[in-house]
């Protein structure tokens, strides 16, 4: 099951596991962009099954799972990959708006899925969960604030996770990249391109396939080992501060 599966990381991590065998749940809010999805997987020779709600909403995420058939309901692996950063501006200038709309996405909704997963992955003795964190989780910069909150408590919970899970052998794990070129920084300039643009100007960021590449590799690690956390970012990026961009 992979959240967020519209664009970006999702997208390329379904493709990715797609090309591995793995059937695939695939959720969003853009039911449009996940029916194309599912045309593009299922010529992979996989099954590919639809949920289209907003992981905001508990009501919706909750009838979602209620309606996944027995077939569907050995879930090896989830990825919690839907997130996103709104606003950039200095604490005192943050839209409430803004700070809901992160908060109820990165941590209320990674959590309201993950409580209805995890019953089905302990009952089975078996699981694999993906957060997808960020460079924001380690370290906060200025007009960050809530965006590395959010991130810091994908953070928490997930070193939570991996301690509350152990004795159900599900493994849990973290991906938390830098500088990644997708719709992430259109959604936080409210749309604005040119000043997405201008985060990537002057270097070679991450793009989703290396992300999903990450993931890959995590998921096909033997059943004895578990892969805590990896930090990636572009070659260009030495933190969440320090690029170097050409002229």
């Amino acid at each position: 099951m992979i959240t967020g599966a519209t664009s970006g990381i999702g997208k390329a991590t379904a493709i990715k596991l797609a090309k591995l065998g793995f059937n695939l749940i695939i959720t969003g809010r853009r039911e449009e962009r996940l029916v194309e999805l599912q045309g593009k997987l299922e010529k992979e020779g996989v099954k590919t099954k639809i949920l289209c709600f907003d992981i905001r909403d508990t009501k919706s995420i909750e009838g979602a799972v209620s309606k996944i058939e027995n077939e569907w309901k050995n879930i090896d692996i989830l990825v919690n990959n839907a997130g996103l950063a709104a606003g950039a501006d200095p604490i005192q200038n943050g839209l409430w708006s803004d700070w809901e709309q992160m908060i109820d996405t990165n941590i209320k909704g990674l959590l309201y899925l993950s409580k209805q997963i995890i019953p089905l992955m302990i009952d089975r003795k078996k699981g694999h969960i993906i957060n997808i964190s960020s460079i924001a989780g380690k370290e906060t910069y200025a007009n960050g604030n809530v965006y590395c909150a959010t991130k810091h408590a994908v953070e928490a919970i997930t070193k939570g996770m991996r301690i509350d899970l152990l004795p159900h052998n599900i493994k849990v794990s973290s991906v938390s990249p830098g500088m990644v070129e997708t719709e992430f920084s259109v959604v936080r300039f409210h749309g604005d391109q040119n000043k997405a643009d201008n985060v990537y100007a002057g270097l070679t960021p991450l793009y989703a396939n290396d992300i999903a590449d990450t993931i890959e590799f995590i998921v096909t690690r033997p059943a004895h080992v578990n892969i805590n956390d990896i930090l990636i970012m572009p070659t260009a990026q030495a933190s969440a501060v320090y690029n170097q961009r050409e002229e």
